[in-house]
């Protein structure tokens, strides 16, 4: 039960961050997903259960607070839900390298935008070099920097 309460509380301090913090930190129209990490870091800790409850409940906060009902609550489900299937065999000595997780962040978040993107454009009608070039790919490396500085931070402890 403690677990549970200091991982809810974890995600929420991360939304808020996200939201009153990471959003202001806009390059080229870029955002990264800090959300999204902790979501796939969830999902890879403590399986698909954590990963799809807590994709679902963040999500549906950041829907609550960007005005996009439906988008990140599905596809952090969804996301949460996959990673949660590869979960960390040795919980305790989950140590990620620093370009492992560039790179695990990258892919992740290519996805992941991706079909933001694409539920973007069908909900807007629109298409056009913006939406791939910096909500999709930007953002995508915009979010695997962060990580990035974060497994460095993580090296340091």
């Amino acid at each position: 039960m403690l677990k549970l309460s200091r991982h809810a509380a974890a995600g929420l301090l991360i939304v808020a961050v996200q939201w009153l913090v990471l959003n202001h930190l806009q390059i080229f129209g870029a955002v990264p997903d800090a959300v999204l990490l902790f979501v796939a870091w969830l999902g890879l800790r403590h399986g698909r259960l954590y990963g799809s409850v807590g994709g679902f409940v963040l999500g549906f906060l950041m829907d609550a607070i960007l005005g996009t009902w439906g988008i990140h609550m599905f596809t952090k489900t969804l996301l949460g839900f996959l990673l949660g299937l590869f979960p960390a065999r040795e919980r305790e000595t989950l140590l990620i390298l620093p370009r492992q997780a560039f790179v695990g962040g990258l892919v992740i978040a290519l996805l992941h935008n991706g079909v933001i993107v694409t539920f973007l454009a069908l909900e807007s009608g629109a298409s056009n070099t913006y939406m791939a070039a910096s909500l999709w790919l930007g953002a995508s490396f915009y979010t695997a920097c962060v990580v990035f500085v974060a497994a460095l931070f993580n090296m340091r402890r």
